[in-house]
C-alpha cells in the first residue's frame, strides 16, 4: 500500500488525514513554557501539525514545509478529513488544499483554502496562541475565535465568539483572552482594509501587523 498520495503534483503523505491525537496536556505545558520553539525547518520537509482544542479531543495531521523563516512559517496540507465539512458561508471537501500560516509571536493563524482546481475559496483564520515549532512539529493552542473571509473579499464573518467566552478563557486567564480579543480585531481589521495579501507575502518584511 503507498505511503503517499498526488495532489495538485505534490506527493503527500497518506497520514495527512486530520486524527485525533493524544499528549495534549503536555503539549499545552510545553508551549506555555516554551513560546515560540527554537527549531526552523526545512522547505519540502515534512512536519506533524497538532491544533490543541481543549478541552476536546486534539487535531493532527502532516503537512509539507512550504518556509520558514525563524518567525513566520509556511506549510501546505491537503483536506483529508473523513468527511466534507458545510459551515454555510463555505464547505470543506476532499481535494481542497490548505496553505497555513503560522508565526511564532502572533496570536493566530490563517489558511488560504483552494479547491481541487486551485480556485480559491477564502481564507480560514484560527485565533491561537503563538505556534511551537520543533524539529518535526508545529503545535498551536486553538482559543475557539474564528474568522472567515471570502475569496471576492466581500464577505467577513468573526465567528464562535460564543464559544469563545463559554470557554472559561477571560476568567481563567484574562490576559490570553484580551490577546485573543486584539488578534480577532486585527484579523478583521485586516480583511476589510484588503490588507491580506500583504499578510500573507512570504517575502521578508512584507508582514504587518501586531507581534508579541
Amino acid at each position: 500500500m503507498p505511503d503517499r498520495a498526488i495532489l495538485h503534483g505534490v506527493r503527500w503523505p497518506v497520514a495527512s488525514a486530520r486524527t485525533d491525537c493524544d499528549g495534549k496536556r503536555r503539549v499545552v505545558t510545553a508551549m506555555r513554557g516554551e513560546a515560540g520553539g527554537t527549531a526552523v525547518l526545512t522547505p519540502g520537509g515534512e512536519v506533524t501539525v497538532r491544533l490543541v482544542k481543549t478541552p476536546r479531543a486534539d487535531v493532527c495531521y502532516s503537512a509539507v514545509v512550504i518556509r520558514d523563516d525563524g518567525d513566520h512559517l509556511v506549510v501546505r496540507a491537503p483536506w483529508a478529513g473523513a468527511a466534507d465539512r458545510d459551515f454555510g458561508f463555505v464547505r470543506f471537501e476532499r481535494g481542497d488544499v490548505f496553505r497555513e500560516h503560522y508565526w511564532r509571536d502572533r496570536w493566530y493563524s490563517v489558511k488560504e483554502v483552494r479547491d481541487a482546481s486551485g480556485r480559491l475559496k477564502g481564507w480560514y483564520c484560527d485565533v491561537t496562541r503563538p505556534a511551537v515549532v520543533r524539529s518535526d512539529s508545529l503545535t498551536v493552542e486553538d482559543l475557539d475565535l474564528d474568522l472567515w473571509l471570502s475569496a471576492d473579499g466581500g464577505t467577513v464573518l468573526r465567528l464562535d465568539e460564543d464559544e469563545f467566552l463559554d470557554s472559561g478563557l477571560p476568567e481563567r486567564d484574562p490576559v490570553a483572552a484580551a490577546r485573543a480579543r486584539e488578534a480577532l480585531d486585527e484579523l478583521e481589521g485586516l480583511a476589510r482594509a484588503d490588507r491580506f495579501g500583504a499578510l500573507l507575502d512570504d517575502r521578508p518584511g512584507r508582514v504587518p501587523g501586531r507581534r508579541c
